[in-house]
């Protein structure tokens, strides 16, 4: 595989390494990566690159992103992109999955949970690179299981489609994103659990979102709200809360602001009875509910800025919530400024949604769209406003 050109990449091992609790030496990152110390030393002093494999073990070894060792961040987004066609044959053999081994369940539920944090935390190139071969397992699993497993290989079938399903979504793959979210309306009956029917019809909506197809992704998502159980416990709370946020938007986006107020003032009352968590994959509670004020405001359209703006002077998202949802309240802020004729504070929190989460901000449509505007407006900004957009290929 191509090498890394030396020098960046050694500066970021170093650092990561020198901050790592407790302290790492050289000798035992090599130790722990599994590579020769003289290799990391001379990767260091920039005096060699780094290819894709040996990357990978020295960020498991310091436990990071691979993609936060890379200065060059279009090879990050090549590394995505190579692997989904793996992907997309692991999902292709789902009912007649190779042979293979499948491992004890706990250990199954651990590799989904470690996945699950990951995209929480958007770090797509480490799902991208262990999904397709966890979704085999799964799908042999799913098989081979003592029928009293079953119901719970299920659920971690579903769980692991979602964490596929945000790479794709995340980098453009729309129809493999379908493909995937159609697998888990498949395997959730075999769950029978409703409230993880709830998180799928939460996620499904990508797929109205992508075709522009606001409306029917409301009705979706009302038909998903009538069948979650009543709100009588911390999950039912938060499964209900979240699919009222989600329709909130999607409210907005279909011109209905009536349903999308509606909606939030729902997802607010029940946001004010949980704690912030992440509850069957999602997170809920009143940080949440505040970013998707934003949300709202900015799909009702510019004439609702000021919300945004009311929201974000006084609150900003504390460090402990999800990555992804963090960046994403930045990004959708920045829309609202860009509305607000506010370029420079747009600029700013883009800034800030790239240092939260970059491999999300990257690859999302509209920090492009708004990247290439900033930079027909700021002409005069030239060298870090034309960088930023050469990075997220802004055009």
């Amino acid at each position: 595989m191509p090498a890394t050109s030396p020098g960046p990449v050694g500066r970021r091992i170093a650092y990561y390494r020198s901050v790592a609790r407790p302290k790492m030496t050289q000798q035992q990152l090599a130790d722990r990566a599994g590579v020769a110390l003289g290799t990391v030393r001379k990767i260091e002093r920039g005096e060699r690159g780094v290819t894709d494999g040996t990357l990978d073990a020295i960020a498991a070894a310091l436990g990071v992103d691979p993609a936060r060792l890379l200065a060059d961040r279009e090879r990050v987004a090549t590394r995505i992109r190579d692997a989904l066609p793996t992907l997309s044959a692991a999902i292709a053999a789902y009912d007649v999955p190779d042979d293979g081994p499948v491992r004890p369940l706990s250990e199954l539920r651990a590799s989904v949970a470690q996945i699950t944090a990951w995209r929480l935390s958007a770090q797509y190139l480490q799902i991208a690179r262990r999904v397709p071969d966890l979704l085999a397992e799964l799908a042999r699993a799913s098989f081979s299981a003592p029928s009293e497993n079953d119901q719970q290989v299920a659920e971690l079938l579903v769980t692991a489609y979602r964490a596929a399903d945000a790479v794709a979504y995340k980098h453009g793959a729309r129809d493999l994103s379908a493909r995937l979210i159609e697998l888990m309306r498949w395997a959730t009956p075999g769950a029978d659990d409703p409230l993880l029917a709830a998180t799928v019809g939460y996620v499904r909506t990508e797929v109205f979102f992508a075709a522009r197809a606001h409306k029917a992704g409301l009705r979706a998502l009302e038909a998903a709200i009538d069948a979650c159980p009543p709100p009588v416990d911390a999950g039912a709370v938060a499964a209900r809360g979240a699919l009222h946020m989600r329709a909130a938007v999607i409210a907005g986006r279909a011109g209905q602001g009536d349903a999308a107020n509606a909606h939030l003032t729902e997802a607010r009352t029940l946001g004010d009875q949980a704690d912030e968590g992440v509850y069957q994959g999602t997170a809920f509670g009143p940080d949440s509910v505040r970013i998707h004020e934003v949300s709202v405001a900015v799909s009702l359209g510019n004439d609702h800025v000021q919300r945004a703006f009311d929201v974000a002077r006084e609150w900003k998202p504390p460090a402990d919530l999800p990555a992804e949802r963090r960046s994403g309240f930045y990004i959708e802020l920045a829309r609202a400024q860009l509305w607000g004729g506010l370029a420079d504070d747009a600029f700013e929190s883009l800034k800030v949604a790239r240092r939260i989460a970059p491999q999300h901000t990257r690859e999302h449509s509209w920090v492009r769209e708004d990247a290439a505007t900033l930079r027909r407006l700021k002409r005069a900004d030239a060298e870090s406003l034309t960088s930023f957009a050469e990075w997220c290929h802004a055009d």
